[in-house]
């Protein structure tokens, strides 16, 4: 009767660790696709204020070159 309740209270314990370990690996992942998606965001926006950057240059160059005609 021992073995018996000492095998049951292992396997018990093997499950609610796997539960107690999946919790905690499905907040890591959760917290993981929240910085994928800050930093994607973040490239995009740094990527927009280039462009932006870029043709306002160019128009003001253009500008320039008219003048000096």
């Amino acid at each position: 009767m021992t073995l018996l309740l000492k095998a049951l209270t292992g396997i018990s314990a093997a499950i609610l660790l796997v539960i107690a370990l999946l919790g905690q690996l499905i907040t890591v992942a959760g917290f993981l696709i929240v910085a994928v998606k800050i930093a994607i965001v973040g490239i995009f926006l740094a990527l927009i204020i280039m462009i932006a950057f870029s043709i306002l240059r160019d128009r003001s160059r253009r500008r320039h070159e008219v003048e000096d005609l």
